[in-house]
């Protein structure tokens, strides 16, 4: 019976998905042990090391369909780790004494820790491939709306017009920075383990390296310089890139749930008949995928704060620590891939009102435009003396609710400087968008396909 958010029927698919399920799931789990020690056997039987007609009788027991999970369970809760239930239960399926060569020269620990770093290889694979879907979905935003102007907010207040292509091309760019991150993990996080007790493969009087160099070519992994039992910096880096991924997907979420208010009415998340809806106001339209986003990256910094406790081991095999990572590792994948998968729904088709931001930029009846003003008359009369009088012009402006431009023009020393025009011109939002289109043209073209 599913008593977790993760594995919930009801809940199962907003906070994870299908697919991240099966990477962690106890069949796939259990399914690399298999491939681990059938590589094991294939390259030993190779060099010599173990009998060629053990090695293939052990390859062709190590099948999901010879192991009994609920016996492995009951084993694993005896035992205390599920490896040596899987070994007894290949063992059993060989010929004669045959399977009494499996898991040779192995620990529990380097069959455990390979496991997870093929549950990893398969884990980032798919957390990939939703950020280039993220990343095209929120290049195509930044490319129509790269000239449509909206207020840039500092402090939750109207700060000067930006464009909404700049706002997504922002976010664009540290998805592209998540992209590049991932490729540059790969090479150090996907590294084997073969090293046997305390990591010196002492239990190999020979055809130790050579073993481990062929079992990580069979899996296609690198090969570890030396042991890493218990130096667990390439796990808790997989953790910190997560925790690094959702809180840019976190950033995202706010940003669209503050443009959804009531007050402001600028974006919206994709409209399905009833969602977001309340049980007592018909009216609303909640932000949805925003909230399960929220809530998804939040927890997972808390498992990234887990993993790199897990890091504190003590000498060669650690007691207690490593056993942070079978929790903290599998929902912190199982997390993510629910907050991107949110993150994809809501970047492919936000609905975008230009009228509504426009509108909006007009709110404060030109206020937003003095920096512009300022920054126009600051060669005429210094920097510090055009803010001092820009703002005074300001608190009045905002005291009688009358429009900045209209001030503006009836103030003699400004006058002096400034023609109606250059006034006009200065509290025109659209005119004063800055270098916000070249950013998004910049962001666009280092993005990778």
């Amino acid at each position: 019976m599913p008593a977790t958010i993760i594995d919930s029927s009801i809940f199962g698919n907003i906070f994870s998905t299908a697919a991240m399920r099966r990477v962690w799931s106890d069949e796939n789990r259990t399914e690399k042990y298999l491939d681990i020690e059938a590589a094991l056997a294939k390259v030993q039987g190779r060099l010599g090391i173990i009998p060629a007609e053990a090695a293939a009788e052990i390859v062709r027991r190590c099948s999901l369909g010879n192991i009994d999970m609920e016996r492995l369970r009951v084993q694993t809760e005896r035992i205390g780790y599920p490896v040596l239930g899987v070994v007894e239960q290949i063992v059993e399926h060989c010929s004669g004494d045959l399977g009494q060569w499996c898991h040779w020269g192995a620990t529990t620990q380097d069959i455990t820790d390979t496991a997870t770093v093929l549950q990893i290889r398969e884990g980032l694979a798919l957390v990939g491939e939703d950020l280039r879907e993220i990343s095209a979905s929120l290049a195509d935003l930044a490319r129509r709306h790269r000239l449509t102007p909206m207020a840039g907010r500092s402090n939750l207040q109207q700060a000067v017009p930006v464009t909404f292509g700049y706002k997504m091309a922002g976010i664009l760019a540290a998805i592209e920075r998540h992209r590049a991150r991932l490729e540059q993990l790969r090479p150090r996080a996907l590294v084997g383990e073969f090293a046997g007790a305390a990591g010196t493969l002492s239990s190999l009087p020979t055809g130790a390296m050579e073993t481990q160099q062929a079992l990580m070519a069979e899996l296609q992994l690198e090969q570890p310089v030396i042991a890493w039992h218990t130096l667990r910096d390439s796990i808790a880096e997989v953790g910190c890139f997560l925790g690094l991924v959702t809180a840019t997907l976190g950033k995202l979420a706010m940003d669209v749930k503050l443009m959804m208010q009531t007050e402001v009415g600028e974006v919206y998340e994709p409209f399905a008949h009833g969602r977001g809806s309340s049980s007592t106001m018909p009216q609303k339209r909640n932000p949805i995928s925003s909230c399960y986003i929220h809530a998804c990256a939040s927890v997972v910094r808390q498992h990234v704060a887990a993993l790199l406790d897990a890091m504190v081991a003590d000498h060669e095999r650690s007691t207690g620590p490593w056993e942070i990572e079978w929790i903290a590792l599998p929902e912190a994948f199982l997390l993510s891939a629910g907050a991107l998968a949110q993150a994809k729904l809501i970047s492919a088709g936000l609905e975008i009102d230009a009228a509504r931001m426009e509108a909006n930029l007009g709110l404060t009846r030109g206020l937003v435009m003095s920096e512009a003003v300022m920054m126009a008359l600051g060669p005429h009369m210094g920097r510090a003396r055009a803010h001092d009088v820009v703002y005074e012009i300001c608190r009045e402006a905002a005291r009688t609710d009358r429009p900045l431009a209209e001030l503006l023009r009836a103030d003699k020393e400004i006058a002096h400087h400034l023609d109606d025009a250059a006034i006009e011109r200065l509290c025109d939002p659209s005119g004063h968008l800055g270098q916000a289109a070249t950013m998004v043209d910049r962001v666009l073209e280092r993005r990778r396909d």
